[in-house]
């Protein structure tokens, strides 16, 4: 009897329950189906522009401010040596004499030769004078004796030229049996030594005779890759390191600009000058480069986490009339959890905070923007 009764009680409050349910308001209903999809509204932000500043950090290679290699202009032989590897030399030192006897036999040739055009230069010249003088009364001197006589002087003062030219000729190759330093700097090879027989690059010797380095002022050239070059200017100043000193932060402004890329690298050649008056760098060093890129252009920005990346390719996902559409882009530069990106876009896009693979292209949805 008391099971009977207590199975009527709880069928009583089970058909009560389902007519509650049934009895629903509509306009509690319609509450309900308005505030689910609030609840689900995705993060958006307005697409701006604004300025990054970023850097890259690439290698870069310490060269001589000048450098040559010395060679000998005749084949001589080296009488003697002034310096060696690591002399500090001044513009126009002495570096290296050389002995070559044929030059001084050239050289006597060339002045006797210049001394007997000398005589018959001023024989000749003093016969026409002669002539020329007495010409003057008439019907003594022909005038083909006079035309003779002067062709004769002019010949004469030909000759007379090119034997002074020869003697220069002669003596400007004497002054290449003495070697000096063209501009100061550091002597950091030497290749000969005295007695050895020296010429022409290929003609007595193959390698110089010294290579001399200016090293008080160096240059650092980096090859900047082809899609930073739009950042860097002649007021660029970089930073940087060098392996031997790691302590030491060294910085230098952008002299030169190669103005085109290598076929090869694809990059520009970018030239700093750096002072090196302590003599702490050294040509040849490889120097780590921290290259600011210049914050001075503005371009879409978005969060990185706004960009979609997928099998199909980079995209970012915009909000038109209540439905998603990926819209593709290519990325720039990334740096504080921020992404500069390019594609079909223009200012107050809505775009999605978060773009994942499970927000569709052109699916449903409603979002919220969130105000900075």
């Amino acid at each position: 009897m008391y099971i009977r009764k207590a199975l009527s009680v709880s069928a009583l409050v089970m058909v009560t329950s389902l007519m509650l349910v049934r009895c629903k308001s509509p306009e509690a209903k319609a509450t309900a189906d308005t505030t689910a999809p609030a609840d689900n509204a995705l993060d958006a932000f307005l697409l701006s522009k604004s300025a990054m500043q970023s850097n890259i950090t690439i290698p870069g290679e310490l060269v001589a401010y000048q450098q040559v290699d010395l060679y000998a202009k005749v084949n001589s032989f080296v009488k003697k040596m002034y310096v060696d590897v690591g002399s500090v030399v001044s513009a126009g030192q002495l570096l290296a004499r050389m002995e070559a006897p044929e030059i001084g036999s050239q050289m006597n040739g060339a002045q006797s030769r210049l001394k007997a055009q000398e005589a018959l230069y001023i024989a000749s010249k003093a016969n026409y004078d002669r002539l020329l003088e007495t010409s003057k009364t008439p019907g003594t001197v022909s005038q083909n004796d006079l035309d003779q006589a002067l062709a004769k002087k002019s010949a004469d003062y030909a000759q007379l030229q090119s034997a002074q030219a020869s003697l220069k000729e002669v003596g400007a190759n004497s002054d290449y049996l003495e070697i000096r330093a063209p501009f100061p700097g550091i002597i950091t090879a030497r290749n000969v030594s005295q007695g050895a027989y020296v010429g022409p690059s290929g003609k007595g010797s193959d390698a110089p005779l010294f290579t001399l380095q200016q090293q008080d002022k160096l240059r650092l050239v980096v090859s900047v890759p082809e899609a930073y070059t739009g950042y860097m200017n002649n007021k660029s100043v970089v930073n940087f390191t060098v392996r031997s000193l790691p302590n030491q932060v060294f910085n230098a402004k952008v002299a030169r600009l190669a103005g085109a890329l290598d076929s090869r690298l694809r990059a520009q050649r970018t030239e700093m000058d750096v002072i090196n008056t302590g003599k702490n760098l050294l040509p040849g060093m490889v120097a780590e480069v921290d290259i600011p890129l210049s914050d001075e252009i503005h371009n879409f920005v978005v969060p990185s986490d706004a960009i979609l990346n997928s099998t199909l390719g980079t995209f970012v996902i915009k909000l038109t009339r209540d439905s998603s559409k990926w819209v593709p882009i290519k990325t720039g530069r990334n740096t504080d959890g921020k992404t500069e990106i390019f594609g079909p876009l223009k200012l107050s896009d809505t775009l999605l905070l978060k773009a994942t693979e499970e927000t569709r292209n052109n699916e449903k949805l409603t979002a919220k923007v969130k105000t900075k």
